[in-house]
Parts: C-alpha cells; sequence; structure tokens
C-alpha cells in the first residue's frame, strides 16, 4: 500500500517553518517512515508527482507568484495547513501593508541609504513576478485546513499535528504546544 504523500513550500517569508519540521530531529527518520514527500524543499522535488495527501504552505502572498503556487497546492493537497504566523497573518512581511507599494519600491532601490542604483530605476522584467499591492495570508487566497500558528511552530506542534492527520485522529493539539507566553 502506497504512503500517504506530504508536499511543502515556503511563500514570502523567512524558511523558518521548513526549519522547524527538520527540528523534529531523528523523528523525521519516523515521519519517513509514514509518508512520502513529493514537492518540497526538504527532497528538492520540483514538480507534483500526482494528487498530495497534506500540504504545508510557509510564507504569506507577496507576489503574482506566490498566488500561482499557493492556488496550485489547493488543487493538488487533499488537506493545506498553513504554518506559521507569515502564512496565517501576513507576519513580518505584512509589516509594509501600511505603506504604498510605490513607497516601497522607491525606498528599496531609488532613495535608500545603501543603494546603489546608477540607472535610478525600478527593476521592472517580464521574468519578476508583479509585486502585490499587499501581503496576503494564505487564507485570503486559497481555502486552508488547519493553521499552526508560531514563529515558527514549534517542532513539537508540527509533529503532533501531522501523525494526528497520517493516523486519522483528530488535530487536538494541547495547550502546552499552541501557547506562546
Amino acid at each position: 500500500m502506497a504512503k500517504p504523500k506530504l508536499a511543502t513550500t515556503s511563500l514570502a517569508g523567512c524558511f523558518g517553518c521548513h526549519m522547524a519540521i527538520l527540528d523534529i530531529d531523528d523523528r523525521i527518520l519516523k515521519l519517513v517512515e509514514l509518508i512520502d514527500f513529493d514537492k518540497s524543499p526538504v527532497d528538492d522535488i520540483k514538480e507534483f508527482t500526482g494528487p498530495v495527501d497534506i500540504g504545508l504552505i510557509e510564507g504569506g502572498c507577496c507576489n503574482e507568484e506566490n498566488v500561482k503556487v499557493l492556488q496550485d497546492f489547493r488543487k493538488h493537497c487533499k488537506v493545506l495547513i498553513s504554518i506559521g504566523d507569515c502564512a496565517i497573518n501576513g507576519g513580518i512581511p505584512a509589516m509594509r501593508n501600511n505603506i504604498p507599494l510605490k513607497e516601497c519600491l522607491e525606498e528599496a532601490y531609488l532613495n535608500g541609504p545603501t543603494v546603489h542604483n546608477p540607472s535610478n530605476q525600478i527593476p521592472n522584467d517580464d521574468e519578476l513576478p508583479l509585486i502585490l499591492n499587499r501581503v496576503y495570508p494564505a487564507s485570503e487566497i486559497v481555502k486552508i485546513d488547519y493553521h499552526l500558528p508560531g514563529c515558527p511552530p514549534p517542532a513539537d506542534t508540527l509533529w503532533e499535528a501531522l501523525v494526528a492527520l497520517l493516523t486519522d485522529k483528530p488535530v487536538a493539539l494541547p495547550y502546552e504546544l499552541v501557547k506562546y507566553d
């Protein structure tokens, strides 16, 4: 019998949630007994190989490429989980949401104190994804089935949620795994 498949991706974030996946330490060997990784930076598979049982989304959406990747994950994953504060509410990248995009780009490429830009132009190439007016949480783009908060969520939280889903048990995380005080 084929093992369930797990896919992961990082959108607009710092990759810390993927590091938390690796922080499950030697339990990753137990995880590999339970699942096969599909599209993920963990195994460097770049495309989906078929339907996926669980998808983990790290980061929010700050450009059109993030939106396309997220929509592709929703299409391929039976269960989609946003992990970390960036995926759930935009996190640190969403701090730019109160500043007009034009102002952000001018500061980054023209007026910033360390900017060296002799052409005095903001990058505008067809190869660059279109930047969105604001950073969107994953749930504002697609339906998300579960949210695991934290920056990043503790490895134990990720482990318990994945094991529950993979063993057809309810995801009922104890307070100790979701408290941040």
